[in-house]
């Protein structure tokens, strides 16, 4: 047989040579850091089914902050576990909530960490959907209100970028105007516009007790079969005012990074959610899987697929890896 021409392995030979060719790099600056924080004072308590990850009192969270800033880490994502929980989710969007109090206590302690603060009101209401009911269902139109009302109050405690989760049809523009009106024009807002209503949400439900009481979320949320429709939502969240936009979860959805990224000329994040998080820490404990390889090869597949920014759990992890 006649020698190949080019011959790929004589760039595989080591990893000076492999780093050197490397298409794809990941930077601690890729990274967003998911906490929830909780009432409290001195609280660390580990969630069971997503080891390494805690339900965090503002205390703890702000030196955790400060640890994730001194990783080069740049922005942090706050998910909040209310005192008390009601039909209509007032704590998301009273002054003294658990995430604008939060907020409150990480702006000046870590000025140069961004603050992106969860919007949805599925960790809020008594009942554990995203929104306020109707007859048994979640009435779209009056859940904008109550949107717009939450928006304002993280923006008022010192928000950097507002992130709505709920998946409710014109949430955006609801949330865009109603900042405007306030003088909040300069606040970005980062859409998870195609959250898929997927299996792999079953650990963060347990650690923000949000699971609903009834029923389920494929009403609102998209389903996992439909990627057109991925592209409708995303242009329908660019159009309302969206500056960013969100995939979720990321990995059984990198088809979908990859059009977003390819078909919108805006930044695109993907989560790894609890469930990719939660299935791999369990196949490193159980030594299934090597740990450092196996968190770099998940969170570089998402970042190739076309994702700017990836919110992760191994956030820590990865970082001192690549750091």
């Amino acid at each position: 047989m006649e020698n190949p021409y080019y011959r790929p392995r004589r760039l595989r030979r080591n990893e000076a040579i492999r780093s050197m060719v490397r298409e794809t790099r990941l930077s601690p600056s890729d990274f967003i850091y998911p906490f929830f924080v909780c009432p409290g004072s001195g609280v660390r308590k580990e969630i069971g089914s997503m080891p390494g990850v805690f339900n965090l009192s503002i205390d703890i969270l702000v030196e955790e902050c400060r640890s994730v800033r001194a990783l080069g880490i740049p922005a942090v994502l706050l998910f909040g576990l209310p005192p008390a929980k009601d039909e209509v989710g007032s704590d998301a969007y009273a002054e003294d909530g658990i995430v604008q109090q939060a907020v409150r206590a990480i702006k000046p302690a870590v000025p140069d960490l961004l603050v992106i603060t969860d919007l949805c009101l599925c960790e809020y209401t008594s009942h554990g959907h995203c929104g306020q009911l109707r007859d048994g269902d979640v009435a779209n139109d009056e859940t904008l209100r109550l949107l717009a009302k939450a928006a304002l109050a993280q923006a008022k405690a010192g928000a950097d970028i507002i992130a709505p989760s709920d998946m409710m049809d014109g949430r955006v523009r609801a949330i865009r105007e109603a900042l405007d009106e306030q003088h909040f024009e300069s606040i970005p807002i980062l859409s998870y516009a195609a959250k898929y209503a997927s299996g792999f949400y079953g650990p963060f439900r347990e650690a923000a007790d949000s699971a609903p009481k009834f029923g389920d979320r494929r009403s609102y949320q998209m389903d996992p079969a439909n990627q057109r429709e991925a592209i409708r939502e995303v242009a329908l969240d660019i159009e309302e005012g969206a500056d960013i936009v969100m995939v979720k979860p990321a990995m059984p959805y990198l088809d979908v990074i990859y059009r977003v990224k390819t078909e919108f000329d805006l930044p695109v994040a993907a989560y790894q959610v609890s469930g990719e998080y939660s299935a791999l820490v369990a196949a490193h404990r159980n030594g299934w899987l090597d740990r450092e390889r196996t968190i770099l090869e998940s969170l570089t597949c998402i970042k190739r697929a076309g994702a700017d920014m990836i919110i992760t759990y191994f956030a820590k992890d990865a970082a001192k890896l690549v750091g």
